[in-house]
């Protein structure tokens, strides 16, 4: 990741030097021109990340979260989305909270989102956390939510992709019965992809049954953020 970080800034002040030594650049001013550095930069960003995430699990999780816009408005949203995985965090202490570009993974395992055997039916405990998270959607409904359902290893394959879909389904479902917009969530069922530990022990298993949130600014965020970084 260090590696990464290094290419990403050189890249960045190359694009400055270029940036900078234009004659049509040079009649702009700062505030211009570090909103078009970033744009490209974002750009860059968003492809290394969209790899990393792709590497090292979702990689369909990985081409939303490495879409970015760059520069100010970059900015502006990624400061909405700090602060938004800041309350899923106090609201939900057991989730994995993770702040990706300007969006939010969120990763809730089987101790959060649990669901009958075999079913795709929402436990108890499982409304309960779920309920936990609606306020917070609530207060940040300029965002678009991609729902992945994951299962362990252990039957058919096919059973298991199905069982996911139909699993994150019901949680999108279940989101939208607490009045939330259901336009906002698209559901993917990804079966036994993208284990994030061990198939081989109970424990690692049950790690893997989970279900993850990709958490992204949707246009009317974008063009309220654009319009901001032009003032």
């Amino acid at each position: 990741m260090k590696k990464i970080t290094i290419y990403l800034l050189i890249s960045v002040l190359s694009l400055g030097s270029v940036f900078t030594s234009c004659e049509s650049v040079k009649n702009t001013n700062k505030t211009q021109r570090g909103a078009a550095i970033g744009a490209v930069a974002g750009g860059v960003l968003g492809a290394v990340l969209g790899n990393n995430i792709g590497k090292g699990g979702n990689g369909a999780m990985g081409a939303v979260l490495g879409g970015v816009i760059g520069g100010v408005a970059g900015g502006v949203i990624g400061k909405k989305m700090d602060k938004q995985a800041r309350e899923i965090q106090t609201a939900l202490p057991g989730a994995q909270v993770e702040r990706v570009g300007e969006g939010i993974r969120l990763v809730l395992g089987e101790n959060s989102i649990r669901f009958d055997t075999n079913k795709s039916t929402l436990t108890a405990a499982a409304k309960a956390n779920l309920d936990k998270l609606v306020s917070v959607f609530q207060s940040y409904s300029d965002t678009n939510i991609v729902i992945y359902g994951y299962t362990d290893n252990t039957g058919k394959v096919e059973y298991n992709q199905t069982l996911s879909e139909q699993r994150s389904a019901s949680v999108k479902t279940y989101l939208s019965s607490k009045g939330l917009n259901t336009s906002r969530f698209t559901t993917t069922g990804m079966g036994i992809a993208d284990p994030i530990a061990t198939n081989d022990t109970p424990e690692g298993r049950t790690q893997n049954r989970r279900v993850e949130f990709a958490i992204t600014a949707n246009d009317k965020m974008k063009e309220e953020a654009q319009q901001e970084a032009g003032r």
